[in-house]
C-alpha cells in the first residue's frame, strides 16, 4: 500500500517539527513548508494527499493559498486556525477548506482527523454494485468523474462538500443527524465540532438551492437534523 503524502503549511517552526515528527512516526510521508509560496510549489510538484494549512503565513495568506489550491486540485485540506471567532472558521471553509482545528490542539485529535479525512478521500469511489451517476430530485453526481450538477448546471463543490452531498443523495429521504453526519462523511474516531456540519450545509445550500434561505433540497427537520429531498 502507497504511502500517504501530507504536506504541512506551519510557520511557527517549532509547532510544525512536531506536527512532522508525530506524522512521520505515524507512518506518513510528511512533506513541510514555512510559506504560502513554498506551500503552493510544493503542493503543485509532489501532489500531496492531504494538507495542514495554517491561515496566518508570511508571503501569502492560508485563506489565499486555500483558493488557488482549490482551482487547481481536489486534495483536502485541513486548516489550522489560532481564532476561536467563528466568523474566522467560516472564512476559512468558504475558501475551500474541509475542516478547521483551532490551536492549541491535542497531537491524539490532529492524527484522528488526518486518518478519517484520508479514509474518506480513499473512499469516495461508488460504492460495489453501485452505478456512478446518483441521482435525488434534480442533483446529479458523477462519483466516478468527481462531477455534480444541479438542474443541469455543474456545481463546483470543494472535496467536503461533494462527499456530504454524495452521502446525503445515496440516502435520499432519510434524516441524519449532525453527529451522524460527523460520524458517516468525516469519519472521525475522535468527538469533532458539530458546527463544522452547520457550516457545510449553509455553503452546500449556496450552491444547490435557488433560495438559501428557504432549501427545498438539502432541508432541515427541527430537533432532528437534515435530509436530502429525493
Amino acid at each position: 500500500m502507497a504511502t500517504n503524502r501530507v504536506l504541512i503549511v506551519e510557520d511557527d517552526h517549532t509547532l510544525l517539527s512536531v506536527l512532522q515528527y508525530n506524522l512521520t512516526k505515524e507512518g506518513y510521508d510528511a512533506l513541510t513548508a514555512s510559506d504560502g509560496i513554498q506551500a503552493l510549489e510544493t503542493a503543485r510538484t509532489r501532489k500531496p494527499d492531504l494538507i495542514i494549512l495554517d491561515i496566518m503565513l508570511p508571503g501569502m495568506s492560508g485563506l489565499e493559498l486555500c483558493r488557488i489550491l482549490r482551482k487547481e486540485m481536489t486534495v483536502p485540506v485541513l486548516m489550522l486556525t489560532a481564532r476561536v471567532e467563528e466568523a474566522d472558521k467560516v472564512a476559512g471553509l468558504d475558501s475551500g477548506a474541509d475542516d478547521y482545528m483551532t490551536k492549541p490542539f491535542s497531537t491524539r485529535e490532529l492524527l484522528a482527523r488526518v486518518r478519517a479525512i484520508l479514509r474518506r478521500a480513499s473512499m469516495a469511489g461508488p460504492k460495489p454494485g453501485e452505478g456512478p451517476v446518483l441521482r435525488a430530485g434534480d442533483i446529479e453526481i458523477d462519483t466516478a468523474r468527481h462531477r455534480a450538477a444541479v438542474g443541469g448546471s455543474p456545481l463546483n463543490l470543494t472535496p467536503k462538500e461533494f462527499d456530504l452531498l454524495t452521502f446525503l443523495a445515496r440516502n435520499a429521504g432519510l434524516v441524519f443527524s449532525r453527529e451522524q453526519l460527523l460520524d458517516k462523511v468525516w469519519g472521525y474516531d475522535y468527538p469533532g465540532d458539530t458546527g463544522t456540519i452547520d457550516v457545510h450545509v449553509h455553503w452546500l445550500r449556496e450552491k444547490i438551492e435557488d433560495t438559501p434561505g428557504k432549501p427545498r433540497r438539502l432541508v432541515t427537520v427541527r430537533g432532528v437534523g437534515y435530509k436530502l429531498e429525493g
